[in-house]
């Protein structure tokens, strides 16, 4: 593995992040030690105390990261005109947004509940920032119905990765599994009672 003077600052950060999840992950938080974790990235220690001080430090960068995840995305339903494909764009960004490391950072949180208890410094926030997106996105003269249904939508991708813990399948596979079921919760495109009524009374006849 390179060196840690040929890694750009910000892909160090990234990796160190990546395998201390996976070490976390694979014999625990407890039992992990930094050490543990620059031998495995192959560069010493103190370039790893750069970047991170503490375990506690890199497992609350992760969940500081979802955050600004999340903020982007409200951001980015902000800029967007609205649309019949909206619902659809916003479902495919989210499962972009939790399928390219949510997998393996839900893995860690399910085998260290006590840690991201303690240490998750944001859970609060996170709701905040999903109940803006979900404002956004509906608009204020959406039904009940259709509300519930976008929610469910984008919860459910979250939902689809916590069923898939123990299952034998790749993690491609989940997130498209993901995909579908949030695309089916979508709230149906509506149709116009002045669209409808050409086409009942064409059947009818003259």
């Amino acid at each position: 593995m390179a060196g840690a003077g040929q890694r750009r600052g910000s892909d160090t950060k990234a990796e160190i992040r990546t395998v201390a999840i996976e070490l976390f992950t694979e014999q625990g938080y407890e039992a992990t030690s930094l050490r543990e974790i620059a031998q495995r990235l192959d560069i010493t220690k103190a370039a790893l105390y750069y970047h991170f001080s503490s375990k506690e430090d890199i497992v609350r960068s992760l969940f500081t990261e979802h955050l600004d995840a999340l903020d982007a995305m409200v951001a980015w339903a902000r800029e967007q005109p609205g649309g019949p494909d909206l619902h659809t764009r916003a479902v495919d960004r989210m499962v972009d947004l939790f399928t390219v490391d949510g997998l393996s950072t839900m893995r860690f949180a399910l085998a260290n509940q006590r840690v991201v208890r303690d240490l998750h410094p944001g859970r609060e926030s996170a709701y905040e920032r999903l109940t803006e997106l979900f404002a956004i996105l509906t608009g204020p003269d959406a039904s009940v119905e259709d509300e519930l249904r976008l929610r469910a939508a984008l919860l459910s991708v979250n939902l689809v990765l916590l069923a898939a813990r123990g299952l034998k399948a790749s993690d491609e596979e989940i997130a498209t599994v993901a995909r579908d079921i949030a695309h089916q919760l979508i709230p149906p495109l509506d149709t116009t009672p002045a669209e409808a009524a050409p086409a009942a009374s064409d059947r009818r006849g003259p």
